[in-house]
């Protein structure tokens, strides 16, 4: 795979991008991944982006910032920042999931709510919403977008910059005129369920790090519930390569992060599935989830 070259040190607002153009047939369909950070596509759609690369169509991910306020690890080399540490990352993450294009949107990490950082000007969070939703619509129009995949209005779990997301990714899907809008999400019920059957076993700080303060499925901060959910795509073949492109993003995904110190059954059974809401669709209260976004 060869991406075209470019300065991973320019962190200017302006939008920024690698592609790679792997395809001579003709696609079936142009799936475009919007994501927050480094990783999220990782952790969050990687299963169904590769289902999708697999089956012939061109998979496109965007990312609008760098994940400039992630962890900084020990080893960054001389002049080399977390900014280009993490855009590295991202490429590699990419071609393990076999995307035909990466672009950066081009705004700056804005950190969580207490962060006092959030409301610099460069941080996505600042960013003027029909600013930020046209330059993403700019690459919808140009790929002749088919699908975009957004988050859910709590962006998962109420990170700014994943609520702008939820937000930029419907404007721009409206300017664009993209057909088909899915939210990417956790199935709340599911999750809850599943860690109080499998975090017994695990160390007292582990538990705190998945469930937190919940003592209901109510209080439990991770995606939406069931019920609003109207699809779940099955990756379970998928799943090496998802944990692969996790591994990728290793200055935030080390050994001894929550995801990679998971038991093998119990990392298929959490990401063996991968949920979306289709925008503007419910699910009857009997229907079962779609399993395709196609």
């Amino acid at each position: 795979m060869t991406w075209a070259s470019g300065s991973v040190a320019n962190h200017s607002a302006a939008p920024y991008e690698l592609s790679c153009h792997l395809c001579q047939n003709p696609v079936m369909a142009t799936i475009v991944v919007l994501h927050a950070h480094p990783d999220d596509e990782a952790i969050a759609t990687s299963g169904t982006m590769a289902k999708a690369k697999a089956d012939g169509h061109r998979v496109v991910l965007v990312v609008a910032t760098r994940g400039e306020l992630g962890q900084s690890p020990d080893d960054l080399a001389e002049g080399e920042s977390l900014a280009d540490r993490r855009t590295t990352e991202t490429l590699k993450s990419a071609a393990i999931i076999g995307a035909d294009r990466v672009a950066f949107l081009g705004y700056r990490d804005s950190g969580m709510e207490d962060d006092p950082r959030i409301n610099d000007l460069d941080t996505f969070h600042s960013a003027d919403l029909e600013s930020a939703s046209q330059r993403m619509a700019d690459i919808l129009r140009e790929e002749g977008a088919d699908i975009l995949i957004g988050y859910d209005e709590r962006g998962n779990y109420l990170h700014p910059d994943h609520i702008k997301v939820h937000l930029v990714g419907a404007r721009a899907a409206e300017i664009a005129g993209t057909p088909k809008v899915f939210e990417a999400t956790m199935n709340r019920d599911f999750l809850w369920k599943l860690m109080q059957q499998r975090t017994q076993g695990l160390p007292p700080e582990m538990q705190a790090e998945v469930m937190g303060n919940a003592t209901s499925v109510d209080d439990f901060n991770l995606g939406m519930r069931e019920w609003t959910i109207t699809h779940r795509v099955d990756v379970a073949a998928y799943v090496p390569i998802k944990k692969a492109a996790m591994i990728a993003h290793a200055s935030q995904i080390n050994d001894q992060s929550f995801f990679l110190q998971m038991p093998e059954e119990m990392f298929a059974e959490s990401f063996g599935q991968e949920w979306f809401i289709h925008r503007g669709v419910s699910r009857g209260t009997d229907e079962p989830f779609a399993d395709s976004l196609l």
